[in-house]
């Protein structure tokens, strides 16, 4: 962590003394050693011999004959040529009936008849194939030049369509596996064509499983594979496939070796990972290895009942190749194969033949691609013109500047016209991926074995430009403006980049850190600290936080459909950006300040790998890598441990637990147990905000503040609440209140009593967790009803007619009238300047007193000002609903403060039971929570008063919260904190008691990070000094109070 966001790099010119060849000669070398294992030249399969071939050759020549399509007298020279000179594999004979190998041969001299014809045997294409109707496999045979990825014909799309349809979906009760060889023999006499065979059948696992012979606990390979598998594969495969597993199995990403074979210049590549974890992978592995002039002469996909994959390759150099020698490539081919787990889609190498793009210059290409998506400036002079003669403060005026910038971004810069742009202007490309590689390249020392790239070797006949010549060289180069602002946007990545998991040698998404400085302040007007751009092959996600140490929920947007995607794909940054502020103003009174994560899941993809994906790929950047091959130390520009802290949002509620186990896995060991909030309690000490009620905690310090500053009553009010029963603020809402609730709407539909809705009957689904829709209708008085969102052309005591459940739902909270209304549920911006005219009768009279809003976002700002102008007396969602935030602060306060041993003993239950210090620590949280709430809003109220309701609350609330932000800013790293005893002073009273007594305060001030108790120190001050004095007090006022603060 740190003080301030580190400026861009300046430059990024080549380090003095140091040229591009220099760099990757003695990297090659590091390379051509590194990962070495030799193995004797051996199959690493038996092909069990045929016994029945001859006998089957002779029922094939029969059905051949018999079909007589090929001349009698040929007959027997054909099928002859097939058995014995074409050198397809046994496996084949073995697993085909005569009748489908009469109709191959027969398919094979048509091929040959029609090439004849045409006078060019080149023309000679087979395509054979034979897929089982019932799923058990399937078999490919086509003819295939060794080394060239085939972009038109049955070579073209074999691989894809073997990915799509055996091994992307791959799961440990479905999967296939794959043997694929090229024919050691040519198509005919006259035809030097050879053929590729691919043999894919259906695993079948025995059931039980034999028994394991390992005694160490780890899995034996005997236990988890295919039949046909153990029959062929020889000693030393199944020896180096059970390492890979062990590997695999210990760690999240791709697993790599590379085995040279004795005496050839054969290299074979192995990598396992776990199924599901990348897809189309098969298929662009080849397109990899071709790029290197190399070709394989035989390949293997097996899967395991475990769930993991393993690629074998058995790679070649091409006769006369100009390409680098394969004891070179090779280690080439294993780099840029964790690139392509992670991107194997990718566009720009499809487009390698044209573009000249090697896999790590198109992975460069692509990471631009998205970058320029979002960030390529798209509004411009006119906007910004428009911008200041509207008056934003004008809800009508707002709207239309929404609009035209929501225009703006779906109109100038096409997700098509970036790409177009990219594949148009190759060679740029090339000259900024020199110009980022230059950078971030790891240095190559004895320490580190992960030396330049090949790609890398290839640019050494580049001379690297400066920024200034690059930007120059673009300018002079492309002439066309949109396309200058898209290439511009890619010299704007490089410079912003402060560290990447680009170049670690396994990886499953690709991460940058970037300083924020980029963002046009017209669009940004608030500048982050830092951002994380993350890139994946089916999502993409960004990660903003507006202090160093700061807090908040990582959200998953999810699609319904290909349209609804274009729409959060355009609008992703945008609402990562507006979340984060917003919970900025809601982190006022804590350490955290802002921070919010948002992750976008291709169509169809599922939520929780790309959330595990994001986390895996942002902790790459987290954590030094220590182990070489697999993670090594980053070109950190940064230069400063960064921390970060994250919670549940949508889509993520579920996998905290995952995030913070994976992070102790990963060697985060002073922080895993505060990586993130919401973890379960009685598994890893999280505190859980709906079973203690915290958010709601905070929510009805402002009801009962209403009510004792206006001398009401509770059980005289009467009260609308949205969001039922059956969610944590709705359930809590209904638990701690007592007053005469008339209407609820939830999920399920509306439920009305205007003479108040039965409190023994709601307390019961509350502690249920039960919608209004198990509501006990006999206790519903003659003038209620309950109307369920499926039902239709529903009789409400009124004699009104409901068509429509859902329909009725959707506008229920316009309908009713009431003291008080309390949303704590439904979407945002259920209530907006559009339609908040319908919350006041025809006589402009609201239908509500009081608002305290528990959802977020469910009023607009606009919808609230209006309101408040009507004399609503309204507390928004940043003051309300913070007792959740404060209670995931002290959560991460008791991860980072005990120590793991003390965490295990103190936060996790016991035989399902909490600690005594556990129940002692949720007590003084909720007791801070109850304590923030109220000083918050006796704040406002005093604050309002003082102006005679001059300014709504609403704004009162948004000034308070920068006030606290800036004063915050300023006390983190003032003398203040210097003094010591005002610094002990003020982490005794801002440390809950509970773990003060447990761990002592020198302990406590030894463990925290400094930037943390920073902020710790500054909220305290920032958040009691004004609380106390109000947002207008002197500096008279905080002598005073600074000076009490050793006490």
């Amino acid at each position: 962590m740190s003080s301030t966001p580190s400026q861009p790099h300046p430059s990024l010119e080549v380090p003095p003394n140091m040229s591009l060849n220099s760099l990757s000669n003695a990297s090659s070398r590091a390379s051509s050693e590194a990962s070495l294992q030799r193995v004797k030249n051996l199959p690493g399969y038996t092909t069990p011999v045929f016994k029945g071939k001859e006998e089957q050759r002779a029922k094939v020549q029969a059905d051949v004959a018999a079909k007589g399509f090929i001349p009698r007298e040929l007959v027997a020279n054909e099928v002859n040529w097939f058995y014995s000179q074409l050198g397809i594999d046994d496996t084949y004979f073995q697993n085909e009936s005569p009748s489908v190998i009469s109709d191959h041969i027969i398919a094979l001299f048509g091929a040959k008849v029609l090439a004849y014809t045409k006078h060019d045997l080149n023309k000679l294409v087979i395509d054979l194939e034979r897929i089982d109707e019932k799923g058990n496999g399937a078999t490919f045979i086509h003819t295939s030049l060794p080394g060239l990825t085939s972009t038109e014909g049955p070579g073209a799309t074999c691989e894809s369509r073997i990915d799509s349809l055996y091994l992307d979906n791959s799961t440990p009760s479905n999967c296939y596996r794959l043997e694929t060889f090229r024919s050691t023999g040519s198509i005919s006499a006259t035809a030097s064509q050879q053929l590729r065979c691919y043999f894919i059948t259906k695993c079948n696992f025995p059931s039980p499983p034999p028994p394991s012979t390992q005694t160490d606990g780890l899995t034996d390979i005997r236990t988890v594979s295919d039949t046909a598998f153990l029959e062929k594969a020889s000693p030393h495969t199944l020896e180096v496939y059970q390492k890979i597993i062990w590997q695999v199995e210990s760690r999240y990403g791709p697993v790599m070796e590379v085995f040279e074979v004795e005496g050839t210049r054969e290299r074979r590549l192995v990598i396992g990972y776990k199924m599901g974890g990348t897809s189309r992978f098969f298929s662009a592995l080849s397109n990899l290895y071709h790029f290197y002039q190399l070709y394989s002469a035989r390949k293997y996909v097996e899967q395991f009942s475990n769930g993991i994959t393993i690629i074998s390759l058995y790679l070649n150099p091409m006769p006369n190749s100009t390409g680098a020698p394969i004891e070179h490539s090779i280690f080439q081919v294993m780099k840029e194969a964790s690139l392509l787990y992670c991107l194997p889609d990718n566009p720009f190498f499809l487009d390698s033949v044209n573009s000249g793009h090697a896999v790590q210059e198109a992975t460069y290409a692509y990471c631009g691609w998205v970058f320029a998506q979002h960030f390529c400036n798209r509004l411009g002079p006119a906007y910004l013109h428009l911008k200041n003669i509207l008056d934003e403060s004008n809800p009508l005026h707002a709207e239309v500047l929404n609009n035209i910038k929501r225009r703006f971004r779906e109109e100038t810069f096409t997700r098509e016209s970036i790409a177009q742009v990219i594949h148009a202007h190759a060679e740029i490309i090339h000259l900024l991926y020199v110009n980022f590689a230059m950078v971030h390249y790891p240095a190559a020392d004895e320490a580190s074995q992960l030396g330049p790239t090949l790609s890398y070797q290839r640019l050494q006949t580049t001379q690297p430009l400066s920024d200034s010549e690059l930007y120059d060289k673009i300018r002079r180069t492309v002439l066309n403006k949109q396309d200058l602002q898209v290439l511009e946007s890619f010299l704007i990545f490089n410079k912003h980049i402060l560290k990447t998991n680009f170049y670690q040698p396994t990886k499953v998404a690709l991460s940058f850190r970037l300083a924020p400085e980029f963002l046009p302040e017209i669009e940004y007007p608030n500048k982050p600290f830092g951002m994380f751009i993350v890139i994946g092959n089916e999502f993409r996600g960004f990660h903003i936080r507006f202090r160093d140490v700061a807090r908040g929920g990582i959200r998953i947007v999810m699609s319904r459909n290909k349209e609804n995607y274009s729409i959060n794909q355009r609008m992703l940054f945008d609402e990562n950006y507006g979340l984060a502020a917003t919970q900025s103003l809601k982190n006022k009174d804590i350490p955290e300040g802002g921070a919010k994560g948002t992750i976008l899941p291709s169509l169809g993809a599922p939520p929780r790998r790309c959330f595990e994906k994001y986390v895996d790929a942002i902790i790459d950047l987290l954590i030094p890598g220590q182990t070489p091959g697999i993670k090594e130390r980053l070109v950190d520009l940064y230069g400063k441990p960064e921390l970060l802290f994250f919670g549940p949002d949508e889509g993520t509620a579920d996998m905290m637990d995952w995030a913070a186990l994976h992070a102790r896995d990963r060697g985060a060991e002073t922080w895993w147990k505060s990586f993130t909030t919401g973890k379960s309690a009685e598994l890893l000490g999280g505190i859980p905000h709906d079973t203690y009620g915290m958010t709601s905690l905070s929510i009805r310090q402002y009801v009962l503040g209403i009510y004792k500053q206006l001398g009401l009553r509770e059980k005289d009010i009467t009260k609308v609440q949205t969001g039922g029963p059956d969610g944590d603020l709705g359930s809590n809402e209904i638990l701690l209140s007592s007053d005469k609730t008339i209407a609820i709407i939830d999920g399920s539909g509306v439920l009305v009593d205007s003479a108040g809705i039965n409190r023994e009957e709601l307390i019961r689904l509350a502690k249920r967790r039960l919608t209004v829709a198990h509501f006990d209708k006999t206790k519903l008085s003659k003038d209620g009803y309950l109307v369920k969102v499926e039902e239709q052309d529903v009789k409400l005591p009124s004699g009104e007619i409901v068509l429509d459940g859902t329909d009725f739902r959707n506008g229920a909270h316009f309908r009713f009238k009431a003291d008080l209304f309390v949303p704590c549920g439904g979407r945002p911006e259920a209530v907006n300047i559009s339609n908040v005219a319908a919350l006041t009768d025809t006589e402009g009279k609201p239908h509500f007193k009081y608002i305290v809003e528990g959802a977020n976002l469910f009023f607009t700002q606009q919808a609230r000002l209006h309101l408040e102008k009507r004399k609503v007396v309204l507390f928004k969602d940043s003051s309300t609903n913070k007792g959740g935030v404060t209670s995931s602060s002290l959560e991460v306060l008791a991860g980072l403060a005990l120590t793991t041993q003390e965490y295990l003993d103190l936060m996790i239950f016991k035989d399902g039971k909490p600690s005594e210090f556990y129940q002692k620590y949720v007590k003084e949280i909720q007791e801070k929570i109850s304590e923030n709430a109220a000083a918050e809003f006796h704040c406002i109220w005093r604050e309002h008063a003082r102006l005679q309701g001059a300014k709504p609350r609403t704004q009162i609330s948004d000034e308070l919260s920068t006030r606290l932000n800036n004063l915050q800013a300023e006390l983190e790293f003032s003398d203040l904190f210097d003094d010591v005893p005002s610094r002990r002073g003020v982490m005794r009273r801002a440390i809950p008691a509970t773990l003060v007594d447990q761990v002592g305060l020198d302990a406590l001030l030894e463990r925290l990070p400094e930037t943390y108790q920073r902020a710790l120190f500054s909220s305290w001050v920032a958040s009691h000094y004004i609380y106390k004095y109000g947002v207008n007090s002197s500096s008279v006022d905080f002598f005073h109070f600074a000076r009490d603060l050793a006490r």
